[in-house]
């Protein structure tokens, strides 16, 4: 996911039968969450089953994000079938994906993949901040979800996004 002075563009192929994306840019993060997320749950329900996110031009990866992959896992994993690869991540993210559990959900690979076939360029639709709020909650949950242990470090963000969301603690 691109952020720049241009409209955002998410950059999305297939590849050899998985559906590859990358997070390009300063920062991965609640901003592009959404997206990432409607997009991933779109393909799945036409039938993707294989995602492959490439990280080599991703510096540093919000918890919102973060769990937004682990959502897109679950996903998979509930439908019995397919994964997310997560490739070329720098030691930072790796450390932020060992940190919350991630490991056991995401394949993590550090080599590289040739790109077969042209990108198709998925806009990045403008939300708003409810859709936000819902996407960062989910992702947030996901990641207690993976790992018990992080309950304690996202107990008061999930406490104040129910509240904005008007939801029941």
């Amino acid at each position: 996911m691109r952020q720049s002075d241009e409209p955002r563009r998410e950059n999305i192929g297939n590849w050899c039968g998985s559906h590859r994306f990358g997070a390009d840019g300063r920062k991965s993060s609640f901003e592009n969450s959404t997206a990432l997320r409607d997009f991933s749950k779109e393909m799945i329900h036409r039938g993707a089953r294989e995602f492959i996110l490439d990280l080599c031009n991703c510096p540093v990866m919000d918890s919102t994000f973060m769990g937004t992959l682990a959502a897109i896992s679950l996903w998979l994993r509930e439908l019995g079938e397919g994964g997310l690869s997560v490739v070329n991540l720098n030691e930072r993210n790796a450390e932020s994906l060992l940190s919350l559990g991630l490991y056991q959900l995401l394949n993590v690979r550090v080599s590289a993949i040739r790109e077969d076939g042209q990108a198709l360029p998925i806009p990045l639709k403008e939300e708003d901040c409810t859709a936000r709020a819902e996407t960062m909650l989910e992702a947030h949950e996901a990641l207690i979800k993976t790992a018990s242990e992080n309950l304690p470090k996202f107990k008061d963000l999930i406490q104040y996004l129910k509240e904005e969301l008007h939801l029941p603690k």
